[in-house]
C-alpha cells in the first residue's frame, strides 16, 4: 500500500471517529436536558398532588375566601395542561400564576389562627414550600443543561452534525417579571 493511500485512509478514519464523538456528545447533552426536565416534572407532579389537600384543609376554615382558593386550583390546572402539552413557555407562565396564588393563600391564612394552628395545614404548607425550593433548584440545573445544548448545536463543527441529525434547541424554563420581583407584602394583606 502506498503511503499517500495510507494517509488518506487514516485521515478518513480520523474524521469519521471525530464525527462519531461529536454525535455521541450531542446525544448525551440532549438526554441531560430531558433528564433535567424529568426531575422538575416529578416535583411539579408532587406539588400538583398536594395542592388539592391544602385547598381542602383551607376550605374548612376560609369560608369567605373562595376566590383565592379557586385561583389556586385554576392555576394548578393550567400548569398541568402546559406540562401535558410539553410547552415549557406556558409552564413558566402558569407557574407564575400558581406561585402568586399560593402566596395569596398563605398570606390569607394569617387571618385564620385556627387554620394556622391546624397540623395538616402546617404540614402541607411546609411540604409545598419545600417542593417550591426544590423546583427552583432543579430549574437552575435544567436551564444550564438547555444552555449547554443550545450552545453546542450552534458551535462549529458540532453544528454540522447537529443539523444533519436534526438536533434542536430546547426552551429555557423562565418565569415572568412579576415573579422575579420582590413580593409586595402589603398587597398580600389588603
Amino acid at each position: 500500500m502506498e503511503i499517500s493511500t495510507f494517509i488518506v485512509l487514516a485521515s478518513l478514519v480520523a474524521i469519521i471517529v471525530y464525527c462519531v464523538v461529536i454525535y455521541n456528545n450531542l446525544v448525551s447533552i440532549k438526554h441531560n436536558v430531558s433528564k433535567s426536565w424529568a426531575n422538575i416534572d416529578v416535583l411539579l407532579k408532587q406539588r400538583h398532588d398536594e395542592l388539592p389537600k391544602l385547598v381542602e384543609v383551607c376550605k374548612q376554615y376560609m369560608q369567605y375566601e373562595q376566590d383565592t382558593l379557586e385561583k389556586v386550583m385554576k392555576a394548578r390546572s393550567a400548569v398541568a395542561s402546559a406540562q401535558q402539552k410539553g410547552d415549557i413557555s406556558s409552564v413558566g407562565k402558569a407557574e407564575t400564576q400558581l406561585r402568586m396564588g399560593l402566596g395569596g393563600l398563605f398570606a390569607l391564612a394569617e387571618n385564620y389562627p385556627d387554620l394556622k394552628a391546624d397540623q395538616s395545614f402546617q404540614h402541607l404548607q411546609q411540604r409545598i414550600s419545600g417542593l417550591e425550593n426544590a423546583i427552583a433548584d432543579r430549574r437552575e440545573f435544567y436551564n444550564e443543561a438547555v444552555n449547554i445544548n443550545n450552545v453546542r448545536i450552534e458551535q462549529f463543527p458540532d453544528v454540522i452534525i447537529a443539523n444533519k441529525f436534526k438536533f434542536v434547541a430546547a426552551a429555557l424554563l423562565e418565569f415572568s417579571e412579576e415573579e422575579k420581583q420582590d413580593v409586595d407584602v402589603k398587597a398580600l394583606f389588603s
